[in-house]
């Protein structure tokens, strides 16, 4: 197995593994303040779709982490960018929050709420904050009245972690649409692997660089392995040791967190640096 200390470019996760609601993991803060000081790298990889790129650089600032806006790839901007190559200019049904509304329009994605609007060439659906029965009934009629409409969906999450535990996240209200329509989407975010590629070209790292760190092995942990890359599940979030055991998923290195994994990377750079070179 390589030594975590051999990865530069850190793809995270980050509901459960650098924050639980609006706070930081412990260890966190420093994990991600002092990449820098060892020539590391992150940029956080997410499925939440509830902030915008801005948004999450506001939260990152207000919690002592500077952040720019590479930084960032989230579900929404992966779904705008396949949309707007996909469909172009014609209209895209969504259900989910203004957040994701306005992330997707800022990339040129033309979107409507009114399920009566012309021309609708695919149906979006993803995490709702503000959802309602009448929305449920919206999309379920669009879906079942005109069956040649592309469905997508931004993420499979099927629970989000906040304080007290968990809520229903875009998995658990797409299953309920689907006992309803008898259809499942297309899903855009993480386990499928179009963040990983985005990341990879933005900040010129190579696969083997690239370790990906996340608390949920059927996205985060399937992600890099349909990617290519390297592993690293942190168990300060949804997943278990036993979990792990039981799945079919392959992660290369086990946390208790990010907080340990940096430990243990900046140890192992460091004695890598005081290694004395061999004369030959």
């Amino acid at each position: 197995m390589t030594p975590i200390s051999e990865k530069k470019l850190f793809l995270l996760d980050i509901d459960g593994t650098i924050c639980v609601g609006s706070r930081l993991i412990p260890g966190a803060d420093r994990f991600l303040n002092g990449l820098a000081e060892h020539d590391g790298d992150f940029v956080f990889i997410t499925n939440n779709t509830t902030m915008s790129v801005a948004d999450y650089q506001k939260k990152f600032a207000k919690l002592g982490i500077p952040t720019k806006k590479e930084n960032f790839l989230t579900a929404s901007v992966a779904t705008a960018h396949y949309l707007k190559q996909k469909y172009g200019t014609r209209p895209v049904y969504v259900l989910g929050t203004d957040s994701l509304i306005r992330e997707l329009e800022n990339f040129g994605v033309q979107t409507t709420r009114d399920p009566k609007a012309e021309g609708i060439a695919c149906v979006l659906a993803s995490y709702d904050n503000e959802l309602t029965y009448q929305k449920l009934v919206d999309i379920c009629r669009l879906l079942s009245e005109h069956p040649e409409l592309d469905y997508a969906a931004t993420n499979p999450d099927y629970v989000c972690p906040i304080e007290f535990g968990y809520v229903p996240d875009c998995g658990s209200i797409c299953e309920m649409i689907e006992h309803a329509v008898h259809r499942t989407p297309t899903y855009i975010g993480k386990p499928g692997t179009r963040m990983i590629e985005m990341a990879l070209a933005m900040t010129g790292y190579s696969r083997d660089e690239a370790v990906l760190v996340g608390d949920r092995l059927y996205t985060d942990i399937a992600c890099a392995n349909m990617a290519g890359v390297s592993a690293a599940l942190v168990l300060s979030g949804e997943s278990t040791q036993e979990d792990l055991r039981n799945s079919q998923y392959l992660a290369e290195y086990v946390y208790p967190s990010v907080k340990e994994m940096y430990a243990e990377w900046v140890y192992l750079s460091l004695i890598h640096i005081s290694e004395p070179t061999r004369p030959y």
